[in-house]
């Protein structure tokens, strides 16, 4: 995992800044209780997203655990922001109305324990958004780098622990139901066949380091020979789920 430390001063420039955040918090604003309430954002980073939840009537808190970032977010969220560790949360059990976990489930070996600690933190009827399957969203809409990498995904792709299957089916197990779902895009995140050859090359690419070699040459002749190789392809569009307790 990064060193979110160390990445904190151009984290927000490097993935999309402003627009991608303006997106992502619009889209949970869609699942977002409506009135008063309280939102905690889990793993806040930040702040980029969290301080577009605040609301004359809402009251909005932020968690990270790294200092780097809280940082920063502390400047965006003044009093709203709290170092902790999203598998043991430094809140009472039934004390927010709302948990928001953005870009956090694919980076964990296992989410239960923090899913567990967001469920036992919201009040009855509270909601907990998530974004899920973002290894996915690259490919959300149909391109001609989906095309040729199609193949790899399907066979090569490993198991990932946002995978909103899984997620359903943790939620079933614990009382909590769908309560509803949207997307948003990855403002300016698209890639370009070069771009997509070069993360390959360089072993970035979790389905291609699954993938025989000779697999994952084809692929990289077929990306190389797409035209326009320098014309980034639709932008990732990321799923969120919402639960209710």
């Amino acid at each position: 995992m990064l060193d979110y430390d160390d990445e904190a001063r151009h984290y927000d420039a490097s993935r999309g800044g402003e627009p991608r955040a303006r997106a992502a918090a619009d889209a949970v604003e869609r699942l977002l209780p409506q009135g008063p309430c309280t939102v905690l954002d889990l793993a806040c980073g930040t702040g980029i997203v969290t301080e577009r939840f605040r609301r004359p009537e809402r009251t909005v808190l932020g968690v990270d655990r790294s200092p780097g970032m809280l940082d920063l977010a502390a400047r965006r969220v003044p009093g709203g922001i709290v170092r902790g560790d999203g598998a043991r949360l430094p809140f009472a059990s039934n004390a927010v109305d709302a948990v928001v976990i953005v870009w956090l489930l694919h980076l964990l070996p296992d989410p239960v324990p923090v899913l567990t600690e967001a469920a036992r933190v919201l009040r009855p009827g509270g909601v907990l958004i998530t974004t899920v399957d973002k290894n996915d969203a690259y490919f959300a809409e149909d391109s001609d780098i989906s095309e040729v990498t199609a193949d790899l995904r399907r066979h090569y792709a490993p198991q990932v622990p946002d995978r909103s299957a899984r997620l359903l089916r943790w939620a079933a197990e614990q009382g909590l139901g769908a309560a509803g779902r949207t997307r948003f895009p990855g403002t300016g995140q698209g890639r370009s066949p070069r771009g997509w050859r070069e993360a390959i090359e360089a072993g970035r690419i979790s389905w291609c380091t699954h993938a025989p070699r000779d697999q994952v040459s084809d692929v990289c002749r077929r990306l190389a020979a797409l035209p326009d190789q320098d014309v980034p392809r639709p932008d990732p569009q990321y799923r969120l789920v919402a639960l209710k307790s």
